[in-house]
């Protein structure tokens, strides 16, 4: 089940609930290592532009809470 805070956090960023996730994951510890599923290009595409996506400082609090 997916938060709202998560939905209204990739609204607001204009990004998707997933890459909203793996960005907080790879801010979250330098040391992290993902393998998320990629069943198509277009999805492989959307994971890499997670690693772009820079969270700010408020936000991390309040997926912090949240995921």
């Amino acid at each position: 089940m997916q938060s709202s805070t998560l939905s209204e956090v990739a609204s607001s960023l204009d990004a998707t609930p997933t890459q909203v996730a793996l960005a907080w994951l790879l801010q979250r510890s330098p040391s992290i290592l993902l393998i998320p599923d990629t069943p198509s290009l277009e999805h492989l595409c959307e994971n890499m532009a997670a690693g772009l996506l820079v969270l700010p400082a408020d936000v991390l609090e309040q997926l912090d809470g949240t995921l």
